[in-house]
């Protein structure tokens, strides 16, 4: 074998074709990237490799959940227009689906995973031949709990994706359903980073702390005053600050007379069951990738043959 992880991982990369075939591709050319690009054409999936130099950065993400398993899955395209499609939006909740109940370990083996026969990248290649667009699955996270919630909700159709895990020591009620809705609901919309202080990290607290100190000694009212004292001045205010980024702590979406933390005590009480708020995710689609842009001069002299 004349070839190495490292050269399907950059045959991938070029060619936007699964890890499986890229390796099937450089042991049948015997590591000769052209060669395995021509041959991956030869097999079917040229019309990726066409497109596998283009930025990918619109798209969905879909969810499933079971009940006890859930999984949000991020698949990208090029334009808004294609993420809209009829072939497009049926596809992204069948990886999602796919996610769920095999479990795989990473992008890559979702890749190679079968839904209906196919793999994941012959099912986005076969849509890329139709719409004419690169497509990528980006990501993907899965939760399962023994006894419990998962709970998925997407907002605006898929350009944010929460899943959201209540852990109950009895089988959740109806009750208990609709608030970890409703909980998912308030995570799309206020953002929390984490469920409570106890997951925050001590740097960022330190970092934090160390902000509100600089701001307070450039007011000149607190110019004499040492930092022992303006350390404990300012403890209330990076309570406040951690609060605002905790789930637990923030007030509740439908009711802001309550938090969260409370919402779910009243929910515990009223039902007799015993519920935590595990652990969350949020997604939002397309959040960190370069977004593609057009240069009409260049568009115009490249039309013009200058």
């Amino acid at each position: 074998m004349n070839f190495t992880a490292k050269d399907v991982a950059e045959l991938r990369e070029i060619t936007g074709a699964g890890m499986m075939d890229c390796k099937k591709a450089l042991t049948h050319t015997d590591g000769d990237k052209d060669k395995a690009i021509e041959y991956l054409r030869e097999i079917g999936v040229n019309i990726a490799a066409k497109k596998a130099g283009r930025i990918a950065s619109e798209g969905l993400i879909g969810g499933y959940t079971d009940g006890t398993t859930g999984a949000l899955a991020e698949l990208n395209c090029e334009t808004d227009f294609v993420a809209n499609t009829a072939g497009f939006r049926a596809l992204v909740p069948k990886v999602a689906v796919g996610v769920a109940k095999n479990a795989p370990a990473d992008v890559d083996a979702l890749l190679e995973m079968k839904i209906d026969g196919s793999t994941v990248t012959e099912m986005m290649n076969a849509e890329t031949a139709k719409c004419g667009e690169k497509i990528t699955a980006r990501r993907f996270e899965r939760f399962s709990v023994a006894e419990g919630v998962e709970e998925i909700y997407l907002h605006n159709g898929g350009k944010i994706g929460v899943m959201l895990e209540v852990e109950t020591d009895k089988p959740a009620t109806a009750e208990i359903k609709e608030m970890a809705h409703d909980i998912a609901m308030h995570i799309a919309a206020f953002s929390p980073s984490y469920v409570n202080d106890s997951e925050v990290p001590a740097e960022y607290i330190a970092k934090e702390k160390s902000i509100l100190l600089a701001q307070a000694k450039n007011d000149p009212k607190n110019a004499n005053k040492p930092d022992a004292i303006l350390e404990k001045m300012l403890a209330g205010r990076l309570q406040k600050s951690l609060k605002e980024i905790c789930l637990v702590d923030q007030p509740f979406a439908k009711d802001s007379s309550i938090t969260v933390e409370q919402l779910v005590a009243n929910v515990s009480k009223a039902t007799g069951v015993k519920i935590k708020l595990n652990k969350f995710v949020r997604l939002v689609m397309g959040e960190g990738l370069e977004k593609k842009t057009d240069n009409l001069a260049e568009e115009v002299a490249k039309m013009s043959g200058k």
